[in-house]
């Protein structure tokens, strides 16, 4: 009898036992016997894990006073290996194995021969089944095989028998049992505690053995037309992105969703007599004991891929299509996905979601831009993630230390819990600033204003009381779209952002796309050849050369700024000329609305430019008689200044924004501007951090633009300053510097009882 064959038998067997009135026992004794015929085995047995121990179920061949009497623990013998590393054994001589562990009890020591697969319940061991004959022999694939699909039917039919418990399902892996804890890169940095929520639930499968064989054929047929489909469409979505390793996935994408090995094997499982579900899992399963096998990182990424398509395929084929986002969240939780793309994440309830824990991610992914805009700290480059994790585990979300617990210690849970109180503490204290003006105690106002990207941020600006929006990022628009927004779409939302700020001004960055931030849409020769997308076709840049974008996106702002001010600032300024010529842009687009539409106009348009690169530097002279403002954007300037991309986290870490080279170029900018009828801001990342914000104070800026969470923060540290202390400290550390800039800035500040932590 072949393999397939067998199987069917199998099936077609248990599936009438297992819908008898039979006791439990009497159905396990059946099952061994249904097993042991069609594999013409002199021995079958099952083990069913009990109360954390594998125990002899039922058995044909062995000893029968052995049953419910050898027990052993996970990892212990032949058959505890195999459950613990959830892998297939097939020995000729089993005595020869190392694992190997006589019980005289059993009366086995006559078989020479051994082959056993876990009986896995969601992705869980809950058992073995073994077969075993006298004469050594190695058991044919085709044997396996039908063990296989056996043991597969078998987990879901003891579950439904209440053979096993729930319990018993939990303690089958200690991997998921106990406290872990995954290390990761720190994307996103922040504290989250929560239960673990799949962005993709796991689809439960109800219904094993299939009636209609060539129905479910057919199912299975159709998946993989619609999954190809979904596949070849995926390059032109903007959450997939395109250029470097994007492309790379989409190319073994499309070579599994093409494998016809791949389909081949499902098809066999049909024809074993399981349903297209149960089939696309079996071979799933399959794929997951490949996987810990593998050592090459890069092939078992590979397998990550398989895995990844094989559950899009399980969706498709059992219509759940739907995201967690879909159901909801019930309570406080930590999302855990392979990758997301921006919009994915904005479907999410911010009132619930956490925190984010993605099995890749990187520092410049689309997600992350707009993950850190939200204030949700995420750990990206999680290895391992869903073999440790499962759906509702307890997390605590260390971003900060690029640390998650998974079932934390309660003495974990305790201290991580004492960091957090501090932190909500310091959060209330900064909230009871939100209607206190920042003057310093030599009775100097400073401009506390919030970086901005986001619909959702707007209600963030009353509450925690910023002088308004100094930097808007229009981009998100774009990179949260598939099509270049329309620009009536983009009219509405920025007429939206101006009526959200009230009197408070809001200056708009023109869209910075492109480079590190590619969509899809504007995919250009020129920047799938960029060795550094940072320093390559981006920002103005590609605005200028994309005429028509940058003409809709000034018309939209135009429009949307009627009867207001309407402040625009230009991104990553090189020269003087390509101010001039931005300028010119929204200039034309005025005087057009102004000679053929009937629309109220802005009151006044103010051109500002960001200080990114550091050429322009050497030009502020020509650049500040034309620009109403100017703003540093620390975080670009500070990787051109050192060479560094920022994306490496090697270089993250290695240069410091306290550096004398970055102080004395920022001071630069300061006595540059200095005479002249120009407002000079900062906006970045620096400005948000209290120690360097101290630091800025002193070097002459007196307008800083922060993410929303520092500003209650920098309030509290400008209340606590005497500028000319300041100022008269940094031109002297920045003279003569110290061999370490920070510990000098800190002890100052400590010795003056300024808090800068």
């Amino acid at each position: 009898m072949s393999g397939t064959a067998a199987a069917r038998q199998i099936l077609t067997g248990l599936h009438e036992l297992m819908a008898t009135r039979l006791s439990a026992q009497d159905k396990l004794d059946r099952t061994v016997e249904v097993v042991g015929e069609a594999l013409d085995s002199e021995v079958c047995s099952i083990y069913l894990l009990r109360s954390g121990m594998l125990e002899l179920s039922a058995t044909r061949g062995l000893n029968q006073s052995a049953v419910h009497v050898t027990r052993m623990a996970v990892g212990e013998g032949l058959t505890g290996s195999l459950v613990a590393n959830r892998a297939t054994l097939n020995l000729a001589q089993a005595k020869a194995h190392p694992d190997f562990q006589y019980r005289p009890e059993t009366g086995e020591e006559k078989f020479s021969s051994f082959a056993g697969v876990p009986i896995v319940y969601r992705e869980r061991a809950v058992g073995a089944l073994n077969v075993q004959h006298v004469d050594p022999r190695r058991y044919e694939d085709v044997e396996i095989e039908a063990l296989q699909t056996t043991a597969m039917v078998l987990s879901e039919l003891i579950v439904n028998a209440g053979l096993i418990d729930e319990r018993s399902a939990d303690e089958a892996a200690p991997e998921r049992s106990g406290p872990a804890q995954l290390t990761g890169l720190t994307l996103v940095a922040g504290l989250a505690s929560g239960s673990a929520v799949f962005h993709q639930p796991r689809i439960t499968i109800d219904k094993v053995v299939a009636e209609d064989t060539e129905y479910e054929r057919q199912r299975v047929y159709r998946a993989f037309e619609r999954m190809r489909e979904q596949i070849d469409q995926m390059a032109q979505q903007a959450e997939f992105g395109s250029g470097g390793e994007h492309d790379e996935v989409l190319a073994a994408y499309k070579a599994f969703a093409y494998d016809e090995g791949w389909s081949r094997r499902i098809n066999e499982a049909i024809d074993a007599g399981l349903t297209a579900e149960a089939a696309i899992e079996r071979v799933q399963q399959r794929t997951r004991m490949r996987m810990r096998e593998i050592d090459d990182p890069l092939l078992a990424d590979r397998m990550h891929d398989l895995e990844d398509l094989s559950n899009r395929l399980l969706r498709i084929v059992s219509g759940q299509m739907g995201t967690a986002a879909t159901s909801g969240l019930k309570g406080d939780a930590i999302l855990i996905a392979r990758n997301l793309g921006p919009a994915e994440l904005l479907e999410y309830d911010r009132r619930r979601l956490k925190g984010v824990i993605l099995e890749e991610g990187s520092l410049t992914a689309h997600v992350v831009i707009v993950a850190r805009a939200m204030g949700i700290p995420v750990l990206g480059r999680v290895r391992s993630l869903r073999g440790i994790v499962g759906e509702g585990d307890d997390l605590l979300l260390d971003a900060d230390g690029g640390v998650a617990h998974v079932r934390p210690q309660p003495s974990v849970v305790e201290a991580f819990e004492a960091r957090f109180a501090k932190s909500k503490e310091r959060r209330a204290a900064y909230a009871e600033l939100r209607d206190v003006e920042p003057f310093t105690r030599c009775g100097t106002r400073i401009q506390v204003m919030m970086n901005a990207g986001l619909r959702d941020d707007l209600t963030t600006l009353q509450l925690v009381g910023a002088d308004g929006i100094g930097l808007f990022r229009t981009e998100f628009q774009f990179l949260v779209s598939a099509t270049l927004p329309q620009r009536e779409k983009q009219t509405r939302f920025y007429k939206d952002v101006l009526e959200a700020a009230g009197d408070k001004p809001v200056v708009f960055r023109t869209v910075d796309i492109g480079g590190d931030k590619a969509v899809p849409y504007l995919s250009n020769e020129s920047s799938l050849e960029d060795e550094n997308p940072a320093m390559g076709w981006r920002a103005l840049r590609l605005a200028l050369e994309r005429e028509g974008l940058f003409k809709a996106q000034a018309r939209a702002l135009i429009e949307a700024s009627g009867g207001k001010t309407l402040r625009v600032m230009f991104p990553m300024v090189s020269e003087p000329w390509e101010f001039d010529a931005a300028r010119a842009v929204f200039e034309q687009q005025q005087e057009f609305l102004r000679q053929h539409k009937r629309i109220m106009l802005p009151e006044a348009i103010e051109y500002g430019a960001m200080i990114e690169v550091p050429s322009l530097v050497e030009v502020l002279d020509l650049l500040v008689p034309k620009v109403s403002f100017l703003s540093v954007g620390t975080n670009d300037l500070t990787q051109f200044l050192f060479a560094a991309d920022r994306a490496n986290p090697k270089l993250a870490a290695r240069y410091d924004w306290l550096s004398p080279s970055i102080l004395r170029f920022l001071k630069r900018i300061v006595d540059a501007t200095r005479g002249h009828q120009v407002t000079l801001g900062l906006c970045g990342e620096m400005g948000g951090r209290r120690l360097e914000a101290l630091a800025l104070l002193g070097l002459g800026y007196r307008r800083l633009s922060i993410t929303p969470v520092s500003v209650g923060p920098i309030k509290e540290l400008i209340r606590q300053i005497e500028l000319s202390e300041v100022s008269e400290l940094m031109n002297g550390l920045i003279a003569q510097p110290p061999a370490d800039m920070r510990a000098a800035l800190t002890q100052w500040a400590q010795e003056r009882g300024i808090d800068v932590e």
